[in-house]
């Protein structure tokens, strides 16, 4: 089939797009500079050179794919309405990829939330990730328009993408800030726990969602769960560090922005993925973020995690 693929630079949308080509599908990916086209030209995918802005040039690119997969940004609601009303009546599918630090809290760092997310779950949603919330929702009001819509919400995502961007953010993060400080800092005591997910599972739920998503349907990504606590000592144990330091949210915020430290690393963010397993029967393979980064995360300063 043929596939328009917006963020084919990114972490996800690359890794996405790898799986997607494997299958056999053509892929056309948006991309935003002549060097990234040139990239994802030789990964084989068709670069489709533009932004979220160019909203013709994805109304375009959307009326004459098969389907539609945003990996781009979680937030866009104008690029989203674009490529929308460009596949109203037609039944083709449109995967938007949202995070589920939609139904973080303010732990920062300190405690461990109860409560535990699945699709089913009344959630509960801080003013800061409302508007994320809300595109949700007009995503999945989408199927009302003759579109087979729905929102995949990964949880914190581990391991080395495939695309030319291998690097998630909330571990990299961590490990970029440890080499340049010495030690391993994390927010709070980092109580706060996060479901996690490997990327190739990632990538495997996107192709059963593509084939067999029901339209309006929202599923969570996940596989397991952490604290930051044990994701920083592991994190230190593998680089050699030895101990763990504690970062007082304020501070954390002030160095690495607010969003990074208040709701990527401060907040918990728990879920369960029961709609991808019963519904799709996707079964992910990868089931401990300590195991891998004990293990398999790379270390050199040239592999995949340098900053």
């Amino acid at each position: 089939m043929n596939i328009f693929l917006t963020g084919a630079t990114g972490y996800i949308g690359g890794s996405v797009a790898a799986a997607l080509k494997d299958a056999g599908h053509r892929v056309r990916g948006l991309v935003r500079s002549p060097a990234n086209a040139e990239l994802v030209g030789n990964a084989g995918i068709e670069p489709v050179f533009g932004s979220l802005a160019d909203v013709d040039l994805l109304k375009f690119e959307a009326r004459a794919a098969d389907g539609v997969i945003n990996t781009a940004s979680a937030d866009d609601l104008e690029s989203v309405e674009a490529m929308l009303e460009a596949l109203q009546g037609s039944g083709k599918v449109f995967l938007h990829t949202s995070g589920s630090s939609v139904i973080g809290d303010d732990a920062r760092g300190e405690w461990t939330a109860d409560a535990i997310f699945d699709e089913d779950t009344p959630f509960v949603v801080e003013p800061l990730k409302q508007p994320r919330h809300a595109l949700n929702q007009f995503i999945l009001g989408a199927a009302d328009r003759g579109i087979r819509s729905a929102v995949i919400c990964p949880s914190l995502i581990y391991g080395v993408g495939r695309g030319i961007n291998p690097l998630s953010i909330q571990i990299p993060s961590l490990v970029q800030n440890a080499r340049e400080n010495g030690v391993v800092q994390i927010v709070g005591k980092g109580a706060n726990r996060w479901s996690n997910v490997h990327i190739d599972d990632v990538t495997a739920l996107y192709l059963l969602a593509f084939d067999n998503a029901t339209s309006g349907a929202f599923y969570f990504v996940e596989n397991g769960e952490a604290s930051f606590a044990e994701i920083g000592a592991a994190i230190a144990t593998r680089l050699g560090l030895g101990t763990v330091e504690s970062l007082d949210a304020e501070e954390a915020a002030s160095r690495w922005s607010e969003p990074l430290a208040f709701y990527s690393l401060g907040s918990n963010s728990r879920v369960r993925a029961k709609r991808a397993r019963h519904d799709l029967g996707w079964s992910p393979q990868h089931a401990s973020v300590t195991s891998w980064i004990l293990n398999e995360m790379p270390t050199r300063h040239d592999s995949h995690l340098s900053p």
